[in-house]
């Protein structure tokens, strides 16, 4: 377990670019896997959780390629045509719930035997709300008490009409790709909107679905071809920058090649809400993603607070650890609610925030589905736990930065599932 030793700055000043969204590489990397031609991935995410999509990839028949290093990095994946092959391992997920879950749809439509496992970690999260909608298209699936291994049993799916019963990406993408290949038009219902990655990117493939009002419907049958994409950067993995910048009264950071999708820039506007002053420098589409140059700083007074509950708390459930960790900065406070899934993420993410706020000397309340974290405290240095948990060691090394005295992130290495970069970013934008 590697530990990284963070210390007070006095601001943070340049410009950086995020490694690729997470989110967006993922159900490239499997769409590319399933298509037909080679796809080719410019700006594909350095974590390991996407790195874990490939190697699935790769076990069912799809080669991939990598050409270039640094920002000249392609993958190259040479998709299946509509055919995954009979693994012959288990198809290792490691610590991604959204390989897993995702997957899940992908190849369930196909004539095979398919074991999924991950890490221990991956182990403890649910799995039941895939299986409830798979199986009623028909796929066999076996769980251990609800969770990972998985077992799949391949073959013929029927469409469905489904409501999913909580806000959730991963369940909504596990039914669409699963639909994609089913007999008939499958529609899904969501009553609170959640990222709309995989819509996007089911289109840029060549597939046809559509939207009505809270409704989607994917017809079945159909099949997908390569595309050449740059995938946008993380906004996910640019949060913890931009809470940082605002920690400071002469910050200035400015970051390239943004991904800057509705669905996901709710944050912007929590964090405009805290006190940040947004400028877009220069945005266009790719592919139906929208990717930005901004720049951030903080306006005179410094941070407010803010109230984060109802669908707002779902739609940056990744998001409120970082916001959770600069609270006590604020003036006002932060009050998180309606975000019990932080209990069912890589970790429980709410007594792991909960433990080293306390570590730090913040004051603060924990309930079952949140926090609530009073504005106006001084916080120390402390051992931070990070419980394996990437974005809990990366939301703690931002508290760090106001913080007096040393901190020191146990278990740092947490950050490569997906920012490996994030420490060495951390310390060319900050001055001491």
């Amino acid at each position: 377990m590697s530990i990284e030793v963070v210390r007070p700055a006095r601001t943070l000043q340049g410009s950086l670019t995020v490694p690729g969204d997470k989110s967006i590489s993922h159900r490239y990397a499997m769409l590319a896997g399933l298509a037909e031609g080679m796809t080719r991935l410019s700006n594909f995410s350095t974590g390991a959780d996407p790195a874990s999509s490939l190697a699935c990839m790769e076990a069912l028949g799809a080669t991939v390629k990598t050409a270039g290093e640094g920002p000249a990095r392609v993958i190259e994946v040479t998709g299946t045509a509509g055919k995954f092959i009979q693994p012959t391992v288990a198809l290792d997920c490691g610590n991604s719930g959204s390989t897993m879950r995702m997957l899940s749809g992908l190849i369930a439509p196909h004539p095979h035997t398919f074991t999924l496992i991950g890490d221990h970690s991956l182990t403890l999260r649910p799995m039941e709300r895939i299986r409830k909608p798979l199986s009623q298209m028909g796929v066999k699936m076996e769980l251990v008490d609800g969770h990972a291994p998985i077992t799949i049993h391949g073959g013929p799916l029927r469409a469905i009409d489904f409501d999913t019963p909580i806000p959730s990406a991963q369940v909504k993408t596990a039914v669409l790709f699963a639909g994609l290949q089913a007999t008939g038009t499958t529609s899904l219902s969501e009553s609170v909107r959640t990222r709309d990655h995989s819509e996007h990117a089911l289109r840029a493939f060549g597939a046809t679905l559509n939207r009505v009002g809270d409704k989607l419907s994917i017809p079945g049958g159909q099949g997908l071809k390569a595309i050449d994409a740059t995938v946008p950067g993380d906004l996910s993995s640019a949060a913890f920058f931009l809470c940082a910048a605002l920690l400071f009264p002469d910050s200035n950071l400015v970051l390239d090649s943004l991904g800057m999708n509705p669905t996901r820039t709710a944050l912007l506007d929590v964090l405009a809400t805290l006190g940040a002053k947004f400028k877009v420098l220069t945005v266009e589409e790719h592919h139906g993603e929208m990717i930005g140059t901004i720049q951030v700083n903080v306006a005179p007074g410094g941070l407010k607070g803010a109230d984060i509950t109802g669908a707002l708390s779902a739609m940056i459930i990744d998001e409120l650890p970082v916001l959770a960790a600069i609270a006590p900065y604020t003036r006002d406070g932060i009050r998180i609610r309606d975000a019990k899934e932080l209990r069912v993420k890589e970790s429980d993410r709410i007594a792991l925030v909960a433990k080293n706020l306390a570590a730090m000397g913040a004051k603060f309340t924990e309930f079952e589905d949140g926090l609530d974290i009073p504005g106006g405290q001084t916080l120390h240095g402390a051992q931070i736990d990070s419980g394996t948990d990437h974005r809990i060691a990366m939301a703690f090394s931002i508290a760090a930065l106001r913080a007096e005295g040393e901190t020191e992130i146990h278990g740092a290495e947490a950050a490569a599932i997906s920012f490996p970069e994030f420490f060495t970013n951390l310390r060319e934008l900050c001055t001491a």
